[in-house]
């Protein structure tokens, strides 16, 4: 038995648990814990919403994420907040909770708490916050009752005092060296290396075990389908796995790295893709899920892989026999398949910094604006000189059984202006791929619109850009 040790509302627990529990689960099961909801069990609703800081950070860092996707294993060393320890005199209530019930913006109170939670991990990490940031905040929290006016209001009345009230509560994190090398029990075990040599060798000793990052996407199959895992292999507690670089040529991300912790550098170097992340992932999402993961799990409709192949981006793969780089557009086999051997993980994925006749741009079509899956996304780049395009990389996701790049679109732009050579652009993006129907859009729909979005890169670089609000 490996108890899993992490930090609760400030107070030390061992938890002698299966690691593949999820901690909804183990919180539902405590009488004194109850205010984190089950919704979706998805991700979806953030009803599960609690506040979590994980070793290794360098500073006391609170953000949102799922409770209900999230396993026990993961939370080894972490520090977790839920509503109940918002108040650690336990006399009066924190500041958003007092807003929410002054300006009257609860009504049931079911999505309540995970609302109030995320709102005081915004204010933790941004006490002036904007409109904008405050609907960021939300996507991931579903509210049916009140409407979101008077919830964005009471944000915005706490913001003064918000911060301070919860860095009296904070515990930091347990150090990363301090923490177990494995969790669970002899019915659920997660392993947790430190290395990426440690890794490695454990991933080759055992070839069918799951790679674990964020969860974002395996943890569904425990929350939902109700599924066991007997072993996972966890990534986040290996430093070197947590690391971002940036380099004179490239930005280089670990395999832990979230997209959370990514969306500071892709707002610098490539705004339209830090949009298509904020749209894809709520906060909670993106504080526990992983570009690696995105990758890795190699969906036909993953809205990472378009963009980071538009964008020139290679994989580091790993191994006990060797160390390999890959281009993204040569990962993908086929569906849900990928070049990686039984053995490899992936390390790194580096993606070439811009230059100065680059210009980049990526769009997501779905039927609702946020935290919605894709009908198709598509993402350009090109590199002009002049008025001619030189270079260009074409890609879409949801128009094949994996990401892919279209080397025909991206010919009939070579060698002419773009409003001259997008229209060949866009019919060699119809005849190129042969989309299927399904519940998002038929195979006629999604090859229209992806020929369309041709002409929407060639209008949005000669500037008739349209501006796209979040309601």
């Amino acid at each position: 038995m490996n108890p899993v040790k992490f930090h609760i509302n400030g107070e030390l627990v061992e938890a002698s648990v299966r690691a593949d529990m999820t901690v909804l689960e183990w919180l539902r099961l405590n009488p004194k814990l109850r205010g984190t909801k089950e919704g979706c069990a998805e991700g979806d609703c953030g009803a599960c919403s609690i506040l979590l800081a994980r070793p290794g950070e360098g500073k006391l860092n609170y953000r949102a994420a799922n409770s209900c996707i999230m396993l026990m294993g993961q939370i080894e060393g972490c520090s977790l907040v839920t509503v109940e320890g918002l108040t650690a005199e336990k006399s009066e209530p924190h500041p958003v909770q007092a807003e929410m019930a002054k300006n009257g913006s609860s009504q049931c109170g079911f999505c309540t708490p995970g609302i109030v939670m995320s709102l005081v991990g915004l204010l933790d990490n941004n006490p002036s916050p904007d409109d904008e940031q405050i609907h960021d905040a939300l996507a991931g929290n579903l509210c049916r009752c009140t409407g979101y006016r008077p919830i964005v209001e009471a944000a915005k009345n706490a913001a003064a005092d918000s911060i301070a009230r919860l860095q009296k509560l904070a515990v930091a994190p347990i150090d990363n060296e301090a923490t177990s090398k494995a969790v669970g029990n002899e019915a659920s075990l997660f392993f947790r290396p430190k290395t990426i040599d440690d890794l490695c060798t454990m991933k080759s000793e055992h070839p069918d075990a799951d790679l674990l990052a964020g969860g974002t996407d395996l943890a569904l199959d425990v929350a939902q389908a109700r599924e066991r895992w007997s072993m996972a292999i966890l990534t986040c507690a290996i430093p070197d796995m947590c690391k971002i670089r940036e380099t004179d040529n490239f930005m280089e991300f670990g395999g832990a790295v979230t997209w959370e912790q990514a969306l500071p550098y892709l707002e610098r170097y490539w705004p339209s893709f830090a949009i298509l992340v904020r749209r894809f992932g709520s906060t909670q999402v993106r504080s526990m899920g992983t570009i690696a993961g995105n990758i890795g799990n190699a969906s036909p409709i993953g809205d990472g892989p378009p963009a980071l192949m538009a964008l020139g981006a290679s994989v580091v793969l790993a191994s006990v026999r060797r160390e390999r780089e890959v281009a993204l557009d040569e990962f993908f086999t086929g569906y849900r398949t990928t070049v990686m051997d039984a053995d490899e993980v992936i390390t790194q994925i580096r993606i070439p910094l811009p230059l100065p006749d680059q210009h980049f741009r990526t769009y997501k079509i779905s039927k609702r604006f946020d935290q919605d899956i894709s009908t198709v996304c598509g993402a350009f780049m090109v590199t002009m000189e002049g008025s001619t395009v030189s270079k260009a990389r074409i890609a879409y996701g949801g128009m094949a059984a994996t990401s892919q790049r279209c080397p025909d679109a991206e010919k009939a732009l070579i060698g002419n202006s773009l409003p001259q050579g997008m229209a060949a652009a866009a019919e060699a993006v119809s005849e190129y791929f042969s989309p299927m129907s399904d519940g998002r859009g038929s195979a006629q729909y999604r090859s229209k619109v992806a020929a369309n979005l041709c002409e929407r890169f060639a209008r949005d670089i000669a500037g008739e850009t349209i501006e796209v609000m979040a309601l």
